[in-house]
């Protein structure tokens, strides 16, 4: 279909080739947005192909509410930043101060960048290429083709919208389009579901979730240990470890003081590890003094690996770690792209407060939940911070 149209516009190109060339692109956009329609009933056209279209106002349907569009970043330099820790090869000598400081960063932050952390370099850069590649390389009608299931929570695949619950008129959109990929337990693994091109995408994208899944067990462990518990205590909750490897591609955004590119949010499972590029513009919730909180933005770091703990480490350290609520503002020149690997339990498996955490002084604070019913309720109801969370605690 956009093959037809090309060739008969490429005649009008010869005469008026001004008006020829705008018909074609206006031709083309048409044709995409039909492709992207026919994916089913509730498709959302895909952000890029509405950057491509050359719109100068940001559609209705991702303009934020007032109460949480962005206060863009000013130049005067941020005076807190994310901590960083040295993890030296996991160097024996130096595991205690390690975690300390592991201590501190999941009590003040709930998140903290890792550097030394044995995954190679090269891979960080082969991943972060490959998805540049796969967004910037592929036409829409080939990225199509490895679309989300529509209608599905975390469904594999391209997509733009996360959220199940269609018929909320009101629902704002992300400015942001995604591929996710399966990766633990091995049965999920199917690299034919993956992307061919660039050429070693799917080797990438398997090597990459091995290595991330060795080093969430070893943070898991010197989380658990800094507080006394056993080295496995949070990676035996979990059950079989499940882990989602997301791409996320930012596009540039006309309007970014109306947008933002992530929602507001807390990650569901146990621990999230994210690289980005140098672009920037995710932001964690910082609780400065007393009940004020601002926006930080984390700053690039090539190299590191940005840990970010989820809810279900909060409800198993009973509230001593909290989870990290995080966002994504967006860019009005240049496109962003982040690689999140998320580490969670199994559907089945119910959560509730470490034993070894609960006594008379320090009764549990939330109430246990089977983590299949707390994804769903994540996926049906919207995160918006950390209500899903927030509805589990127990009254003291």
């Amino acid at each position: 279909m956009v093959y037809t149209q090309k060739k008969k516009l490429s005649i009008c190109h010869l005469c008026r080739p001004i008006r020829s060339s705008f018909v074609f692109r206006l031709s083309y956009v048409n044709a995409i947005q039909k492709m992207e329609v026919a994916e089913g009933e509730e498709a959302v056209r895909r952000v890029q192909s509405l950057t491509q279209s050359g719109l100068s106002q940001v559609p209705p349907q991702y303009i934020q509410p007032p109460q949480t569009r962005p206060v863009l970043p000013s130049h005067p330099p941020q005076t807190q930043h994310i901590p960083i820790i040295d993890l030296s090869g996991f160097d024996p000598t130096r595991i205690q101060s390690t975690r300390v400081s592991i201590a501190r960063a999941c009590r003040d932050w709930g998140a903290f960048h890792v550097i030394n952390h044995g995954v190679p370099t090269s891979l960080l850069h082969h991943i972060r290429h490959a998805g540049l590649s796969f967004f910037n390389d592929l036409s829409m009608p080939d990225k199509l083709r490895y679309c989300c299931s529509p209608g599905a929570a975390a469904s594999e695949g391209y997509g733009s919208r996360m959220l199940v619950n269609h018929d909320d008129a009101d629902q704002v959109l992300d400015w942001r389009d995604y591929f996710d990929h399966h990766t633990f337990p091995l049965s999920r693994r199917n690299p034919n579901k993956w992307p061919e091109f660039p050429s070693g995408y799917r080797e990438t994208v398997a090597k990459y979730g091995d290595e991330m899944k060795n080093l969430a067990q070893k943070l898991m462990a010197l989380i658990s240990e800094s507080l006394g518990l056993r080295p496995s205590c949070i990676e035996d909750a979990a059950g079989e470890l499940y882990q989602n490897i997301t791409i996320s591609y930012y596009p540039p955004c006309p309007q970014p003081e109306l947008t933002l590119g992530l929602q507001s949010h807390s990650d569901m499972g146990f621990i999230t590890l994210l690289i980005q590029d140098q672009v920037g513009g995710l932001q964690a919730l910082k609780n400065c003094c007393g009940d004020s909180e601002s926006w930080v933005t984390v700053e690039p770091l090539e190299d590191a690996i940005l840990v970010i703990l989820g809810d279900q480490t909060e409800i198993i350290t009973n509230g001593k770690y909290k989870s990290c609520v995080h966002r994504a503002i967006t860019n009005p020149d240049r496109a962003r792209l982040s690689v999140a690997t998320f580490h969670d339990p199994a559907k089945t498996v119910r959560i509730s407060p470490a034993s070894e955490l609960i006594d008379e002084s320090s009764p549990a604070k939330y109430r246990g939940i089977v983590y299949g019913d707390y994804v769903k309720s994540w996926y049906t109801k919207g995160p918006e911070g950390k209500r899903n969370i927030d509805a589990l605690l127990l009254e003291s």
